[in-house]
């Protein structure tokens, strides 16, 4: 499996703190299935900072270690990049990192909402030949309560990763809830792990893919799948079958 979404950077963010949790979180992540992993550490959301070169650095240092102690697992650059109104010009002067060099960037919201100026955003990075791809969706406050607005996202051109541990069920049934039903609408085309320590925010990834399996079918999970192993090489991402828009109240649909 390939993860695109991953703090394992050691001692960047809110992810690993030091070397040895990056080392017992790659093994943890081989022991999962997962054979690469798209190190996604956050940038320019008002607490950590790290432009591409940083990362770069960091990811090559990583890789080194991981090969010194014979752990099988590929380590590439990535950044999961906070949507302001300053993205773009970040974008121009080489702060901003793409996921593996590809045509896709991980973009996150502010919790509670969705910035004024994203249709904006989506609509430039698109004339600079660049995919977004939303981080997770269903956790975003705004987006759970007015789900047409992501539906609006979408339908501009964005892509949707899922969190593995919204699909266990870590963040509590509701998010849950959400999770599916948003697979099921065709409104998600990733799922990563998110993970950001080896103990309360581990990979699950093997363990969300099993029970989209089992709840929604397997031509869900060998979607994303596929769609993971296309993003590291830059191919394009197929859309399979159109996202459902939103014809009623989001809370109903579980009633």
């Amino acid at each position: 499996m390939i993860d695109i979404h991953c703090h394992i950077l050691p001692g960047l963010d809110d992810g690993s703190p030091s070397i040895e949790q990056s080392l017992q979180m790659a093994r943890m992540a081989v022991q999962d299935g997962i054979s690469t992993i798209v190190a996604t550490p956050h940038h320019a959301n008002g607490k950590y900072d790290n432009e591409a070169h940083k990362i770069h650095t960091s990811a090559a240092s990583l890789s080194a270690v991981l090969k010194k102690n014979n752990i099988p697992l590929q380590i590439l650059s990535g950044q999961e990049l906070r949507v302001t109104s300053e993205l773009i010009s970040n974008l121009e002067a080489g702060a901003v990192l793409t996921l593996n060099e590809s045509r896709y960037l991980l973009i996150e919201f502010p919790s509670h909402g969705i910035p004024s100026y994203t249709k904006e955003i989506i609509h430039e990075l698109q004339v600079a030949q660049i995919t977004p791809v939303i981080a997770h969706p269903e956790r975003n406050k705004e987006m759970a309560e007015t789900p047409a607005k992501l539906y609006e996202l979408i339908e501009l051109g964005a892509l949707c990763q899922l969190t593995s541990h919204s699909i266990t069920g870590l963040f509590g049934p509701t998010i849950r809830k959400h999770s599916l039903e948003m697979c099921r609408r065709n409104w998600i085309h990733f799922v990563a792990s998110d993970a950001h320590n080896a103990t309360n925010r581990p990979f699950a990834l093997k363990e969300a893919y099993n029970q989209i399996d089992k709840e929604i079918g397997s031509m869900y999970s060998s979607y994303y799948l596929a769609n993971a192993q296309a993003l590291i090489e830059n191919k394009v991402i197929p859309i399979h079958s159109e996202p459902i828009p939103v014809k009623k109240k989001w809370y109903q649909l579980w009633s």
